[in-house]
């Protein structure tokens, strides 16, 4: 049987309440009765995935008000009030003051659950709506957060979202300075976990010695200079997401424990007996594949690698590094009171001839030395960088379109930005965009309207 949806029933007299919730059962909907309004408040939320269908005369607090409370709390509830004949006109009054709809007693069996029906439907409509409008604003952000117009990133900004839903353990893979701990932010930030720690240990910095009271705490008295309890990693992070940076480097030991822990749920700080429970999502990150590691654990390997994300280095979407260029010169001239300096056509080519050895985060520091240093041209900076790495092209029509194109229309929109100082109907008019259009782009370039302000 397909289930229609699902009901929460409120009926102060239990014959009622049962015979009424074995038709709605019977007809295909899922039913949670209770006996009293205060009992059925706690299971109504923004995004309760039921209708309510409640008497209206009942001890203490009444259908009516039950009505008012559930709309403050999910204002697009459909109520169904189950009224007395002498109640009509005053359900009538309710309607306008938010019911969906109301049944007089005794109800016609198929009336109800048509009603009922209806009622689901609109619930369902209501919350995938809210869902897809949820998914575009996420989307939104992370756009801004990953900047870029390349396949490759565009694909793993999807795949994030993809797996931020799920509550697997991931591995992340990437060169050093690829934005692993930022993409591993994102799937703690846009998951069910985001109300709790984003934890990260780095763990080829920490000294052998240390990491394990790192990861799992200790007792006062555990070991030499432990004056204290500490608490550890794993029990911190207990709700919300742990990463594991760099977790080649953790040593073979202490991988044992910790594929103990994530198998157990629990740990046991050093120099204690009582296990702890613990409930979190572990996000790994390598520099290398993990399974041609001899000194990586398999089972470990196995344990953690339920999902897998792969970071492209720049040099497989140099598409974007002129957005990226474009983002952090900006965000440097402001940060260190300097006037933005643009990009020419020939600095464009320069950034497309590097090969970007340390990745994003080579992009930010050459970013920011050329931001706040405008005696120094791009060619000079990035040839003393590593001069093996650079090969100038000084043909423009080498670059692919796409970076071409990318590139005018960041520029025509910065330009338009700062001629109206960051008013954006204004700027909506000069450049012929609907608001949406032009909110895309601007997220897309990492253009901050706030950035072109006087306030």
């Amino acid at each position: 049987m397909n289930i229609q949806g699902r009901v929460l029933l409120v009926d102060d007299e239990a014959m009622v309440r049962e015979a009424t919730g074995q038709w709605l059962e019977l007809s295909g909907f899922n039913v949670d009765a209770f006996s009293s309004a205060e009992s059925v408040l706690p299971h109504i939320d923004s995004q309760c995935d039921a209708v309510l269908l409640t008497d209206v005369r009942m001890p203490g607090m009444d259908g009516l008000a039950l009505m008012q409370e559930a709309l403050k709390r999910a204002p697009d509830l459909p109520v169904i009030l189950l009224t007395a004949h002498g109640d009509v006109d005053m359900a009538t009054e309710a309607m306008r003051g938010g019911a969906y709809d109301f049944i007089e007693k005794p109800y016609v069996p198929d009336r109800l659950v048509e009603r009922v029906q209806r009622a689901c439907e609109k619930r369902r409509l209501t919350l995938e709506n809210l869902r897809l409008q949820q998914n575009l604003n996420t989307r939104s952000d992370i756009d801004a957060r990953l900047i870029g117009i390349s396949p490759a990133i565009q694909r793993l900004r999807g795949e994030i979202l993809a797996l931020a839903e799920l509550d697997t353990n991931v591995i992340i893979y990437g060169e050093t300075g690829t934005g692993k701990e930022l993409v591993a932010q994102c799937l703690h930030e846009y998951s069910r976990r985001n109300k709790r720690h984003f934890v990260p240990i780095n763990c080829g910095a920490i000294p052998e010695n240390l990491i394990e009271s790192e990861l799992f705490g200790h007792e006062a008295g555990a070991f030499t200079h432990a004056a204290k309890r500490r608490i550890g990693k794993f029990e911190y992070a207990s709700g919300g997401t742990l990463f594991l940076d760099e977790i080649e480097s953790m040593p073979l030991n202490l991988q044992v424990k910790v594929l103990r822990a994530l198998q157990e749920h629990q740990i046991e700080r050093l120099g204690a007996n009582a296990p702890i429970p613990v409930d979190l999502r572990v996000i790994a990150a390598a520099k290398v594949d993990l399974r041609d590691d001899p000194g990586f654990r398999e089972d470990l390997f196995y344990r953690l690698s339920m999902s897998e994300l792969h970071i492209p280095p720049l040099r497989e979407r140099l598409e974007d590094v002129p957005l990226l260029f474009a983002h952090y010169v900006h965000r440097g001239a402001l940060d260190h009171n300097r006037e933005p300096r643009e990009l020419s056509d020939h600095d464009i080519q320069a950034l497309q001839a590097y090969a970007w050895p340390g990745n994003v985060r080579e992009l930010k520091n050459i970013a920011i030395r050329y931001a706040i240093d405008s005696r120094i041209s791009l060619v000079d900076l990035l040839s003393r960088q590593q001069p093996q790495m650079f090969k100038p092209v000084m043909n423009s029509t080498t670059l692919p379109l796409a970076v071409q194109v990318a590139d005018y229309e960041s520029r025509l929109i910065r330009d338009a930005l700062e001629r109206h100082k960051g008013n954006i109907k204004a700027v909506m008019e000069e450049l012929d965009l609907p608001r949406r259009t032009l909110n895309q782009k601007m997220l897309r370039y990492g253009l901050n309207r706030g950035d072109f302000t006087d306030e």
